[in-house]
């Protein structure tokens, strides 16, 4: 009987995951009424998934821990599905439902890869809930946010030096480090946390004024940021802050030669990286041919693409695969272990899941008029399907690995943490707008009423 259940879950979860995904394609063309139904349909999908993938669990290790575990997730992914719009009516409920999937999938594959890592990540996804529900309502409230600029650029820069200086080396390059507390250490990861104050560094200096100089001065702590990156060695955030920056600059502007110059600088900064650092090259040769340094170099990615091609289209079953075979496998190389043994269909899903949500991100900032909170939204979307991009293409060998994670699904608090409120400041500003925009149409509703009765009179 177990073998039956288990087997026939395969299936089942990916064509569950099908339709969650079609239905999340399908609310990109809807009116938000029509995604309030819609909604409720992608929830009951969500619930399904995470029950067959934690039955698998239990059913094939035979310990009750995963049974626990599964209800303190739904508890969390409950609470996050059904308060946040009973808080923020406004609340956009694709971004929201989203959010959700790919954070119930994250904790589901690092509990099967690592239950201890899995608790200890749980934790930090509730306590982030706990701590972006009040986000929405800071939005309503806080009038001075652009006013703040160069404190946003000194206190981005400040985190960067003090890990460059105080940091921890992992792996060659300095990314965190540890804060003991009298219950446990906490390990911070500054990189993830500045790109909030970076966003709203290029926000604040370029929606009132978007000329060369103002370019030019913006370019200088720009580069100041991706330097000590780089001298820290973390070239993955250096990359995507690099990347963050061009694509602001050019949505600010809409000046293509923004676009051109940062390909050509970012090509030339490529090429010193390669030759400054052996383990770019290495990261490089393992790329161009990871077969020929398959004990060596290309170990990783060559374990990677064997993961992805064993799993086939439904994947070996959850624990019935060899993910810990791929180095660093709940950092760098979650979705490889998605697709060995969930399948490729359902990792093809959690892209096209991915690539949803920063189309409606795309789509919610073209509805905001104040420029400001405009570019926020541009930039939270553009640094965040970048960071999806360096680690599905790593992954797969279509680009060099670059070492970040996997937003809501790898393993890491600060990457959960940053992810969730980066995708709540987006919610309290799109919240924020339509109120706004509401007050517009009662205004000119009730001037459009005074000028009937005063011609009536």
């Amino acid at each position: 009987m177990q073998q039956y259940i288990t087997e026939l879950s395969k299936y089942g979860i990916a064509g569950a995951m099908v339709l969650y995904t079609l239905g999340i394609l399908l609310g990109l063309f809807l009116e938000e009424t029509r995604q309030r139904v819609l909604y409720v349909w992608q929830c009951a999908l969500m619930f399904l998934i995470q029950l067959m993938c934690f039955v698998d669990l239990a059913l094939i290790s035979g310990q009750m821990e995963y049974v626990f575990f599964y209800l303190f997730v739904q508890i969390f992914l409950l609470t996050a599905s059904v308060m946040v719009p009973l808080v923020y009516e406004g609340v956009n409920r694709l971004l929201l439902s989203g959010m959700c999937m790919l954070t119930g999938i994250g904790l589901c594959i690092v509990s099967r890869l690592n239950f201890n890592r899995a608790v200890r990540q749980y934790v930090i996804a509730l306590i982030s809930l706990m701590i972006v529900l009040v986000i929405p309502y800071l939005f309503s409230r806080i009038r001075f946010l652009k006013k703040l600029t160069w404190a946003y650029g000194l206190v981005g820069l400040g985190m960067l030096s003090v890990v460059l200086i105080l940091g921890e080396i992992t792996n060659g390059s300095k990314l965190s480090f540890t804060i003991s507390l009298n219950i446990a250490q906490v390990t911070f990861q500054p990189s993830e946390f500045v790109k909030i104050p970076f966003i709203f560094f290029l926000a604040g200096i370029l929606w009132e004024d978007s000329s060369f100089l103002r370019v030019a001065l913006t370019s200088v702590v720009a580069g100041m940021h991706v330097i000590v990156l780089v001298m820290s060695r973390d070239l993955g955030s250096a990359l995507i802050f690099f990347i963050g920056f061009v694509f602001i600059v050019f949505i600010a502007t809409k000046n293509y030669l923004y676009l051109l110059a940062g390909a050509v600088g970012g090509s030339a900064a490529s090429w010193v990286a390669y030759q400054l650092f052996a383990h770019v090259r290495n990261r490089v040769l393992a790329w161009q041919d990871p077969w020929a340094h398959i004990d060596a170099q290309g170990y990783a990615i060559t374990q990677s693409l064997f993961a992805i091609g064993s799993g086939s289209w439904f994947g070996m079953g959850l624990l019935q695969g060899n993910p810990d075979d791929i180095p660093y496998v709940m950092e760098d190389f979650i979705f490889s272990s998605i697709c060995e043994e969930l399948g490729v269909i359902f990792g093809i899903c959690v892209v096209i899941v991915t690539v949803s949500m920063f189309l409606v991100m795309m789509l919610l900032a073209m509805r905001i008029s104040d420029r400001f909170y405009q570019i926020i939204v541009y930039g939270v979307g553009i640094m965040y399907i970048f960071q999806v991009f360096l680690t599905v293409g790593g992954g797969v060998k279509l680009i060099p690995l670059t070492g970040v994670t996997l937003p809501f699904i790898s393993y890491g608090g600060s990457s959960v943490m940053v992810s969730m409120i980066m995708f709540f400041i987006v919610q309290g500003i799109y919240i924020q707008s339509k109120q706004e925009g509401g007050r517009r149409v009662g205004k000119k509703r009730a001037a459009s009423k005074a000028k009937s009765k005063a011609k009536n009179e």
